[in-house]
């Protein structure tokens, strides 16, 4: 189907209508018009300077231009063990609350400080070795960090500024431009003009400082003009990524205008925007502000904290060392503008220099994704909305009568009694007890909706009670919000104030909503929040959260907050009776840190190719800010997906980290099994392919959980010398497992180019057809994608491990036993993990797991199963020993020798003891044979073998030899 009409612009506001962006954006570009005339009104005083333990002190002074008025604002860098430089600068008279409030305000009058309570959780540790340089210089502090002290800050006193250095290069720099802004508090001053005088223009634009009106809502603006700007430069960096959530490309567009640029900066002001349109800056419904900077072996990255609405500028400057080279040989540097409305300015540097490195020390700041139950990861059901409990038995029985598997199936707003929460409706949801019970008879769980606007209706006990405890969000007045959304008339809990987290909590008590089971979880929409009847489709700027910051301060960190309180009322309803379950909690609005406590989808997309396409860059770049539990909604939220759409994009979604199918209550039912022949069986096709790797994808999640680590990984993030590769966004990696992805995203498509950044051999998934490089790298291929086909290899040295047989439900496979597709390098190597649990509990804690490494060798032809796991918990094993009989039954080795064409079979050994860490001596069994069946190559396919049953225990030690004895 075509777009339908996209997103209502005069809803939302341009940087031109945002008052502090604009203003910004105008002292940038005076700045850029005076040129080298222009000198920063911000200076570090050097008396001021203090260095101590890791943290280096000092004041700046703002002189403002057009008054001479001087505003004292607190330094603050904090050198971490991580590596990790931490640039802070607050207001001396907001911090000291030497200001006054306008319109009797009761709003905090600090700058809000808040953010790293709920974004930070770890990597804060001071250094130990940072020291001050020994290199005297006048007008400059430098500090030596990092590891081995090869990190360098060059703190420039005036103007003020700093560099960050790596390998005597400079990486990062803070207000090399001159934009930093920190916009100090002044009263507010009438101005009166005699009538017949001239009115002389203002040295400054002040028409935004004050009472700002947008769309028939006004902004009181209490505090006045209070933003926070800087410049962040990348030099010799031409690609920059990250600062979800945008549907444009992965790789982040200039946005001052001209050749097919964007226009407008990036925004993040989580909202809801109804039908938001491709490739734009525009905001949507989530907020990273962490950026990757990456050239060929290099990346940093920076993480601005700050919560309010956020703007983000990119200019891509060519710099040439050589006037007459007329640009041949120029460097690109990437020149990065910050703006936001409130708040500190609080700014961390990381200095790479690997995108792993930089990937696993942000995870050690705002902590890694959370390891999910299994079935998260597995293929879920939704709509809104499934209309009655039978309604949702009828699709579970015919996903069984197609032989499809499915784990999940989810609720809308529409199985409440009149859209009032921790409800059922009487008539439609008449037994819902019988349909939870159903469900879990297949080891399936059920999905409800719970938003954060609790309807404001008379005889509903939830409203009554938030109202009598005053856990509700305020207006200005410090009076209850009212506002409009789904259910009418709501009130928003206010999930910043302790008491209504613990309050909340009460909630999801199996006294207090009734008729709900274990297998019941949640969905968290509309938490950005969306307010129907508010400004851009949310609250105003000035209510009023616990310990009165205004929304302005915390607006992108509302939708975690909700989270938060969500996530922790489910482990509290699991921890009764039983071992507490890993909550599942899918949010729509998110900001760094929401990593930590479930998955995120791309909100309300449309049924629409440039949609699936737009899907996988915007997932990336997920995983790239730190939040690789995401996806999108297969075959778009909106309209009524063609057949081949349909097809395709469950092919693309197999392969998104969350993989849910969704539609609009408008819409025709598109359950898979309705798509009629072929269409249901290439789509159950791909279901069952995500169910056969889910051993594969799980590993990938612990990798996530315990590095932070994406999980669909672009092209440069594994291969970062290769800059053929670092604008590619169309295909993928997954994990570490070795297989390269690139879903069909176009309509009428029977094939697709696959670009090969290195040397390997890459296997065809499905036929072990071989590609590789002809020129030692950067090779594209043209790999056949007929509708029945994903377009998915697997390159030459991995070992992915995987379950073949068909389950109901991943809970039904919890016990089958493995297939390791093992496909060789050139050397006969390869190398591959497998990380197992429970999948449900926190028991892997305590050491209730499995985690093995795979290696084959090629020069001694054996396949060896070794133990990762560092020393054996209390829990381990019990675990090992409830594993036991869950064996390896089949290893299929692709890019086998010819000389193994005679080989019929191979000599097994393994351990006699469970547990590879046992302090007993460790007994080996006597060799025993096993058949193998070897298949020659054929028409560009790769020779392969098969060892059937080697019935080896996926948690001990063993060797298999493929030499003989």
């Amino acid at each position: 189907m075509p777009l339908s009409p996209t997103v209502k612009h005069e809803n939302f506001k341009t940087c031109d209508k945002s008052g502090f962006c604009k203003r910004n954006r105008a002292y940038a570009d005076a700045t850029n018009a005076f040129g080298s005339r222009w000198e920063s009104p911000y200076k570090l005083l050097p008396d001021s300077i203090i260095f101590k333990n890791g943290r280096l002190e000092g004041i700046i002074v703002k002189t403002a231009v057009d008054t001479g008025h001087q505003a004292r604002l607190p330094l603050t860098v904090t050198f971490l063990e991580s590596g990790t430089a931490r640039v802070t600068v607050d207001e001396e008279k907001r911090l000291k609350g030497d200001i006054e409030l306008r319109h009797g305000s009761i709003a905090r009058k600090e700058r809000y400080n808040e953010a790293a309570a709920w974004a930070i959780v770890g990597g804060l540790e001071i250094s130990k070795t940072a020291v001050l340089s020994g290199h005297k210089e006048d007008g400059v502090t430098k500090v030596l960090y990092g590891p081995e002290k090869k990190f360098e800050a060059v703190i420039r006193h005036a103007p003020f500024g700093v560099d960050f250095r790596r390998d005597d290069q400079t990486h990062v720099r803070l207000n090399e431009r001159g934009f930093l802004n920190v916009e100090h508090w002044r009263p507010k001053i009438e101005k009166l003009t005699e009538e017949g005088a001239d009115e002389k223009p203002a040295a400054e634009d002040e028409s935004t400082w004050w009472e700002e009106t947008f769309g028939g809502n006004t902004d009181s603006k209490p505090k006045g003009p209070e933003a926070v700007a800087l410049d962040i430069s990348f030099p010799e960096y031409e690609h920059v990524f990250g600062i979800p959530e945008h549907t444009g490309p992965l790789s982040l567009k200039e946005t001052r205008g001209g050749n097919g640029h964007f226009t407008e900066p990036y925004r993040m002001y989580n909202a809801d925007v109804f039908e938001y349109e491709m490739d734009s800056p525009m905001t949507l419904y989530g907020s990273i502000p962490f950026m990757q900077a990456h050239r060929k072996d290099s990346t940093v990255g920076v993480f601005w904290l700050n919560a309010a609405e956020t703007w983000v500028d990119i200019v891509k400057a060519k710099v040439s060392t050589n006037p007459l080279s007329l640009g041949i040989g120029a460097k690109t540097d990437t020149q990065t503008h910050w703006i936001s409305e409130s708040g500190q300015l609080d700014v961390f540097v990381l200095l790479g220099p690997t995108p792993k490195e930089i990937s696993k020390t942000y995870g050690e700041l705002t902590g890694y994704t959370q390891l999910p139950q299994e079935f998260s990861i597995a293929y879920h059901q939704c709509r809104w909305n499934y209309v009655s409990d039978d309604d949702v038995k009828d699709v579970d029985r015919k996903f069984d009568k197609h032989r499809i598997p499915y784990d999940v199936i989810w609720l809308d707003i529409e199985y409440t009694e009149g859209k009032k929460y921790f409800t059922w409706d009487p008539l439609t949801f008449k037994d819902p007890k019988s349909m939870l019970e159903k469900l879990d008879e297949r080891d399936r769980k059920l999905v409800a909706i719970i938003d954060p606007h609790i309807k404001n209706v008379g005889d509903y006990a939830v409203v009554e009670e938030m109202k009598s405890k005053s856990l509700a969000v305020k207006n200005k007045d410090g009076n209850v919000y009212e506002g409009w959304c789904w259910p009418g008339s709501s009130l928003w809990i206010d999930c910043f104030n302790p008491a209504a987290i613990k309050w909340w909590e009460g909630l999801f008590k199996y006294s207090a909503w009734k008729d709900t089971l274990p297998n019941l979880f949640i969905w968290n929409d509309m938490n950005e929040p969306s307010v129907f009847n508010g400004p851009e489709t949310t609250m105003p700027k000035d209510n009023l959260h616990h310990s009165n910051w205004e929304h302005r301060d915390v607006h992108n960190i509302n939708g975690l907050t909700f989270v938060n309180a969500t996530y922790h009322a489910l482990v509290d309803r699991s921890n009764k009776g039983k071992e507490p379950r890993r909550p599942f909690v899918l949010t729509r609005s998110f900001y760094a840190g929401s990593q930590r406590m479930g998955a995120m989808w791309t909100g309300d997309n449309q049924a629409a190719w440039p949609h699936l396409a737009a899907s996988i860059p915007m997932i990336l770049a997920n995983g790239i800010a730190g939040f690789p539990f995401a996806g999108a909604d297969v075959g778009g939220f909106f309209g009524n997906p063609s057949k081949e759409l349909l097809t395709r994009w469950y092919q693309a979604g197999a392969f998104y980290p969350f993989f849910r199918g969704h539609a609009h209550i408008d819409t025709r039912r598109r359950e898979p099994y309705l798509a009629g022949e072929p269409y249901t069986s290439i789509i159950a096709t791909a279901i069952r392919l995500r169910y056969q790797l889910l051993p594969a994808w799980y590993t990938a999640f612990h990798e996530a959980s315990t590095d932070g680590l994406p999980i669909l990984r672009p092209q440069y993030w594994v291969f970062p010398s290769d800059e053929r590769g670092f604008a590619i966004e169309d295909q993928f990696h997954i994990g570490s497992t070795g297989l390269l992805a690139k879903p069909v995203t176009t309509e009428g498509a029977t094939a697709v180019d696959v670009y090969l950044a290195d040397e390997a051999t890459y296997y065809d998934y499905w036929d072990y057809t071989q590609h590789r490089s002809t020129s030692g790298g950067g090779t594209t291929v043209t790999i056949s994608a007929p509708l029945d086909k994903i377009p998915l290899l697997l390159r030459g040295g991995s070992i992915v491990p995987r379950r073949d047989r068909e389950r109901r439900s991943s809970g039904l496979m919890r016990h089958d036993p493995y297939t390791l597709l093992i496909a060789l390098d050139g050397a006969g190597n390869a190398d591959g993990s497998l990380y197992v649990d429970d999948g449900e509990t926190f028991d892997h804690e305590a050491g209730a797991y499995i985690h093995r490494r795979f290696v084959l060798d090629g020069a001694a032809q054996t396949l060896a199963s070794s133990d990762l796991m560092p020393a054996p918990g209390k829990k381990t094993a019990a675990y090992l020993h409830k594993m036991k009989t869950v064996r390896v039954e089949k290893v299929i080795l692709v890019g086998v020798p010819g000389t193994w064409a005679g080989k019929k079979e191979v000599s097994v050994k393994e351990e006699e003891e469970e547990g590879a860490k046992s302090t007993t001596t460790k007994k080996k069994k006597k060799s025993k044979k096993v058949s193998m069946e070897y298949h020659p190559a054929e028409g560009g396919k790769a020779a392969w073998a098969t060892v059937r049953d080697p019935a080896v225990g996926i948690g001990k030690g063993w060797v298999i030899d493929f030499a003989g004895e």
